[in-house]
């Protein structure tokens, strides 16, 4: 199993609106850059999971604004795999500031796991490298 790293970046100025602050709406595809970041640390990508033909659509996400991030503001996010049944994937995140240590927004998002024609599938008899692959990181805690 791979140590996973928190996803870093600072806010970019296009992100945020006129008062200076990241928009809302940012803040769900930041959970998506980490999802990113986090299946690459795993050891598997998402190109290489959609190579397979299997797909994890979002059946829901959810931000909880705590403290608004600025331009340029540095941020971590610790993500972690909270449940896994081999059809459906629960993520929860927290994103902290570099720069004062607080706790700025924390969100969860669910997917299934579809074919390329959007039908259900369970990974753990048709992709088992996949099913192992989430398996292991359920609970995994993401530290600095």
């Amino acid at each position: 199993m791979n140590e996973i790293k928190p996803y870093e970046r600072k806010v970019y100025y296009y992100e945020t609106d006129k008062m200076s602050v990241m928009h809302h709406s940012n803040y769900i595809r930041i959970f998506e850059e980490t999802r990113v970041s986090y299946l690459l640390q795993a050891g598997m990508t998402f190109e290489e999971i959609e190579a397979k033909g299997l797909y994890m659509p979002v059946l829901s996400a959810e931000c909880h604004y705590k403290r608004p991030l600025r331009f340029d503001e540095p941020f971590a996010v610790y993500a972690e795999i909270t449940r896994f049944n081999g059809a459906t994937l629960h993520m929860v995140y927290r994103i902290v500031s570099r720069k004062t240590g607080e706790l700025c927004a924390e969100g969860s998002t669910s997917h299934c796991f579809t074919n390329t024609e959007m039908k259900p599938v369970r990974t753990k008899n048709s992709y088992p490298d996949v099913y192992k692959l989430f398996s292991d990181y359920v609970g995994y805690k993401v530290t600095d």
